[in-house]
């Protein structure tokens, strides 16, 4: 395939997997084969016959994400700009504290398993969304292709494990619920707390977001505590 088609294969191919685990999705209910988790699949079967690594397919594709993730972001922030005004206190704490959490475990299981340095840099930023995540992993000296693998796992087993933790914890508030989704396991908590109810859903958004801008702002800090 010429070298100029690429991006056009690259873009439809995405589409139309997306579009077909939607459809499957909306048919079986199971969380399995839900677009977080049967896209990549997809792609990643594709990709691996023709040899083609993921920095090859986010240069092909990188004007279809950028743009729509930006847009995606600000959404929620503005919608809840009230809820933000109302509870700025708890959501700050909440996100300090599970970033800190995040961050420190994965650190320290790192050490823990004696990982290489720049696997470890590359695990710590795994809790927050890809967009967010993959700049952050450079600045600390990781590696964001891999950042953006242990992200999707942190998502998918976090929105998994979350729907768990809500009938054990008594989270009886949308702020509570949401919180839990968007700090957790961000874009994969982000459609698992729609799933709950569209206020979680709104909250987990808005959490997602703020917890990656926090991230990177703190980014000097976290480079020069690591």
């Amino acid at each position: 395939m010429k070298l100029e088609l690429m991006p056009l294969f690259w873009l439809a191919l995405t589409l139309v997997a997306y579009g077909f685990s939607r459809w499957i999705y909306r048919r079986t209910g199971r969380y399995l084969l839900s677009p977080l988790i049967l896209v990549p699949a997809l792609l990643l079967a594709v990709a691996v016959p023709l040899n083609t690594a993921y920095a090859e397919y986010a240069t092909d594709t990188h004007w279809l994400v950028l743009g729509p993730v930006t847009v995606a972001f600000a959404i929620p922030i503005w919608q809840q700009r009230q809820l933000l005004m109302r509870h700025w206190s708890a959501l700050l704490l909440g996100m300090l504290a599970g970033s800190a959490a995040s961050i420190g475990t994965s650190f320290g299981l790192a050490k823990a398993l004696a990982l290489d340095s720049s696997v470890t840099l590359s695990l710590v930023p795994r809790s927050i969304t890809t967009p967010f995540a993959m700049p952050l992993a450079h600045d600390l000296g990781g590696v964001p292709e891999l950042t953006a693998v242990f992200v999707m796992f942190t998502g998918v087993f976090g929105a998994l494990l979350g729907g768990v933790l809500l009938k054990w914890l008594p989270l009886r508030s949308a702020l509570a619920r949401g919180a839990l989704f968007g700090v957790g396991a961000h874009g994969a908590g982000v459609s698992r707390a729609h799933e709950v109810g569209g206020e979680e859903g709104s909250v987990a958004g808005l959490v997602m977001v703020l917890t990656g801008l926090l991230n990177l702002f703190a980014a000097p800090l976290l480079a020069s505590l690591l």
